[in-house]
Formats: C-alpha cells, sequence, structure tokens
C-alpha cells in the first residue's frame, strides 16, 4: 500500500466520527432488514415495488449491471456496506414513506450535495453445548450490536463515508471475546472515493477503511455474524463498460482491539492484494439467462501464518474463476480456484472446488427452492515438509459450514442438500442437512478461523460430521426482522476418536435498521 492510502485511511477516522456521530442517536430506534448473507425478506408490495428500483449507491450512473459490481447483496433496499445503498429518490418528499426517511437525504446545498444518516441496532442470544466440542458447561452469549453511519455526497463525483460501530458481549463461559465481539468503540468504516466518465467508461477510486465484497461468498465478505464487521485499510480502484469490468485493490486488514477507536490498527500483519474481473454472460445463451462470469487473481501475504504449529512467512495466490446468476428456475454459485505460492521456503499447490445449485419450484421470488452444495477443499502437508496442500478461504462467509464456525474449506469435502420455503408471507424459512469429510486423514479438521483441532491429525479416519440446520427471519416490518437459527453438529470418528463432542447450538436475535 502506498504512504498516501496508509495517512488517508489513518486521517479519515476523524472525518467519520464527526458525520456519524448524529446518527447515533437514531441507532436505538433505527429499524432493520436481514443481513444480506439471509434470504431475502418480502416486502409489502407498494414498498417492494418502490425499492425494486434503487440502485447500489454511484454518483454516475453505472453501465454495468449494478448486482455485479462487487458490492455484495442488496436486499429490500439495504445492503450489508451501507454505502452501497442509494437514497436520492427520496429528494422526492411524496416518496418518504415515515419519519426515518428524512434522514436519508438531508439537503445541504443543491440536489447533488446531501446527507444520508443510516444504523442499526441488533440483540442476539446465542446458546452452545459442550462449547468448543468439549464437554464443558454450555456457554451463553449475550450480544449487541449498534452502528451509526454518514454517507456524504459532494456533487456526482465525491463522496466520503464515515461509520462508527459497538459491540458488547456478556453471558456465561465466554472466555475471552475478540475485538470482533466486544469493542467499545470502533470506527469501522472511513473512506472517500471519486468517481468520473470517459467516454463509455465509468472510471472510480476509493481510499480508506473499508469493506470488500468483490469475490466468491466464501473467499471475501464482510462476515455479519461477527458483530464488528471484517473490514480493509487501503485502496480499490475501477473500470466499467456495459458488459465487462475490472477491479484492482490494495489492502491490509483491520487489527481490532476491545477499547476505544485508539487501540484498532490498519494492519494486522497480513496484505490482500489483487484483481477481480466480471463479465456479463449474453443473455441469449442457454436458452435465456442472467450470468456473471469473474476470473480473479489475488495475492495473500502473511508475516505469522501457521500451519502443523509452524508458524512463518507464506505468500498464497489464487487464480480463480467465479460463474454465478440464474439459468431460468436454476440459481448457480460455482466456484473454481488453484492456490501456489511458498510458506516457510515450501511451496503450496492447493484446489477448491465449490459448487452451490439450487431449483424453484414455481414462479415468483416467494416459490419454494431445492437445492445442493458439494464442495471440495483440498488437505494436507501442514504437518510434513513437503507441498503444502491446504486449501485456504482468506476472509469469506464464516457460517456457511457451521453456525458454530466449526467447520471452513480446508482440508474438506462436503455435501449439503437443503430447501427454502416461505410458509407465512413474511416468513422465510431455510432447512439443510451436510456431511463432512476430510480430504487428507494425515491433516487436521480445521476451524472457521483457521485454526486446527488439535490431535485430530493423529487420527487416521475420514468422516468429520453430520450437521442439521434451520434458520428463519421475519420479516416483521420493511425495517424490523427477527432471525432464529438451530444446528445440530454430530461429531464423527474424524472428530470424536480426537476427544471431541456433539454439540447443538441456538441463536436469536432482532435487527433494526434505519
Amino acid at each position: 500500500m502506498s504512504i498516501f492510502s496508509r495517512r488517508l485511511a489513518v486521517a479519515t477516522p476523524s472525518l467519520a466520527l464527526l458525520t456519524a456521530v448524529p446518527a447515533l442517536a437514531q441507532t436505538a430506534a433505527s429499524p432493520s432488514q436481514p443481513a444480506p448473507a439471509q434470504p431475502a425478506p418480502t416486502l409489502p408490495a407498494t414498498i417492494q415495488d418502490e425499492r425494486a428500483r434503487q440502485t447500489l449507491a454511484a454518483p454516475l450512473s453505472e453501465s454495468y449491471p449494478v448486482e455485479a459490481v462487487g458490492h455484495g447483496v442488496t436486499a429490500g433496499g439495504y445492503n450489508q456496506s451501507r454505502w452501497a445503498e442509494d437514497w436520492s429518490r427520496l429528494r422526492d418528499p411524496a416518496k418518504r414513506r415515515d419519519v426515518f426517511d428524512r434522514l436519508k437525504y438531508i439537503p445541504l446545498g443543491g440536489d447533488d450535495v446531501y446527507l444520508t444518516l443510516s444504523g442499526e441496532a441488533r440483540l442476539r442470544v446465542n446458546l452452545t453445548t459442550n462449547p468448543d466440542l468439549r464437554a464443558r458447561a454450555a456457554q451463553r452469549q449475550d450480544i449487541d450490536r449498534l452502528v451509526a453511519g454518514a454517507d456524504l455526497h459532494l456533487g456526482e463525483l465525491v463522496r466520503v463515508f464515515g461509520e462508527l460501530a459497538h459491540g458488547g458481549i456478556s453471558g456465561r463461559n465466554i472466555g475471552a471475546p475478540s475485538g470482533f465481539l466486544r469493542n467499545r468503540l470502533v470506527v469501522q468504516q472511513s473512506f472517500a472515493d471519486a468517481t468520473a466518465t470517459l467516454g463509455a467508461v465509468d472510471l472510480g477510486i476509493r481510499v480508506g477503511r473499508q469493506t470488500f465484497a468483490d469475490g466468491p461468498n466464501l473467499l471475501v465478505v464482510p462476515r455479519d455474524n461477527n458483530t464488528i464487521f471484517f473490514t480493509y485499510n487501503g485502496v480499490r480502484a475501477w473500470g466499467r463498460v456495459a458488459k465487462a469490468r475490472v477491479d484492482v485493490f490494495d489492502f491490509t486488514p483491520t487489527r481490532l482491539g476491545n477499547g476505544g477507536t485508539g487501540d484498532d490498527l490498519n494492519a494486522d500483519g497480513r496484505r490482500f492484494s489483487g484483481v477481480s474481473t466480471g463479465f456479463v454472460v449474453p443473455t441469449e445463451a442457454l436458452g435465456g439467462s442472467k450470468l456473471y462470469v469473474d476470473p480473479f487473481v489475488w495475492r495473500l501475504r502473511n508475516r505469522a501464518a501457521t500451519w502443523g504449529g509452524r508458524r512463518a512467512r507464506e505468500v498464497r495466490r489464487f487464480y480463480g474463476l467465479h460463474v454465478w446468476g440464474d439459468v431460468g428456475p436454476v440459481n448457480l454459485d460455482w466456484t473454481i480456484n488453484h492456490q501456489g505460492g511458498s510458506f516457510d521456503s515450501r511451496n503450496i499447490s492447493a484446489w477448491q472446488l465449490l459448487l452451490a445449485q439450487s431449483y424453484r419450484l414455481g414462479k415468483g421470488r416467494q416459490a419454494p427452492r431445492v437445492g445442493m452444495h458439494v464442495d471440495y477443499a483440498s488437505g494436507g502437508g501442514a504437518y510434513g515438509r513437503g507441498t503444502l496442500r491446504n486449501a485456504l478461504a482468506p476472509f469469506g462467509n464464516n457460517v456457511y459450514y457451521s453456525y458454530q464456525l466449526f467447520t471452513t474449506p480446508t482440508n474438506l469435502i462436503a455435501l449439503a442438500p437443503n430447501v427454502s420455503l416461505q410458509p407465512l408471507p413474511q416468513v422465510r424459512l431455510a432447512l439443510g442437512y451436510q456431511w463432512s469429510w476430510r480430504d487428507s486423514v494425515t491433516d487436521a479438521v480445521y476451524r472457521a478461523n483457521g485454526q486446527a483441532f488439535a490431535g485430530t491429525q493423529n487420527v487416521d479416519c475420514r468422516r468429520i460430521a453430520d450437521t442439521a440446520r434451520v434458520q428463519l427471519v421475519w420479516s416483521i416490518s420493511p425495517r424490523l426482522s427477527f432471525t432464529g437459527r438451530y444446528e445440530h453438529l454430530q461429531a464423527k470418528s474424524a472428530l470424536s476418536d480426537a476427544g471431541y463432542r456433539s454439540s447443538d447450538f441456538v441463536a436469536g436475535w432482532l435487527s433494526l435498521r434505519l
């Protein structure tokens, strides 16, 4: 990262503090929608029709499809990255539906200079038996999240975004929570960006602390399951035309403390950089489709990677392809990537093949879906001296395989049928069952944070676990939602022979989003 990028990442927190404080007073009463990683809520028809016309926020009209520019998912007008929302339509008072809509467009001088305030309040409870898959007393986590943000548009070409967040946790047997769960106050995001048009090309650059989701969900996402989002410091730039796009980035992940804003650092010993691209597949392909093909080349440098109990410098390169979208009633999300590089002067050669697909049983967004994901992540070599074959998902969705964070796409083979349906107009239900195995029985089973389950590398068994999961999302109103989750993880021989137990997990939370 350039010196200029680092300085701006340091300087902009004070601006975020000034711009976000007015929203803090609104947070306690700020309604919310479900997190983007959850099924999209069903809204009343009038609101749904109006919000369907919203696009991702950009000072310029983007020619590349807005849902595919690498900003994550927008559902019901809301995005996990709040800067990706566009509320400029609310400059028309006739389109404002309640008092909170007034905070989404505050004119400061002309139609193109305005402030958008955002906020979230989330109250959550987690209950876990046999925490850490050990025979221990049950764990209870009482968690709260408060977020306040401000998005300042300075004409069509420049904007500044700032966001403050607080995370609190209490309960029983909670151990020593990280800065992602307990944080008195953090400048969660703080950046400035500028855009321009050169001929038919939309150009842009963003510098500062920011979320990033330009890649497969299993590899890079802000992680809404955390109380505090996973963010980066650095620069991101892009160019887009009607059917193609390219993003380049150079980031260092934020290192969070537990106190105020002074103990959150702009670097944690890792540096993540690369190129993400995208291409629109012609709609006439495959008899009518809405598909995207996104090749990517990334590099992750880690001064203190750990494999097999050894800590050393690692340089890992990702060469991947992400194909996703809809072909009629079929939804696809396929990723393949090869990982090369070196760890402790040893070569890396690893693969991931992550295939998720579902079929809509009927017409309309509310129709039930049946699906299955099939995943392969290579493993082996962590406890030896030859080539390291353990694949890595650097910053991906950490609850995809286990709500309890007990599985990750490293040394993993997984098969999971699933079904989602809408039993009531405002309720979405998802059910799934997952079988999981190890690729290499001489390497460990790995958690979502990348740590090995100690001793599993010495167990000559392939079966990891069977996992049953249920999620319910109730959209109480367009801004207020309830989410409930249950998971039973039945430990199999790769875990149980190493002394690990089965576990049950129950979670529920209310979320209000402004």
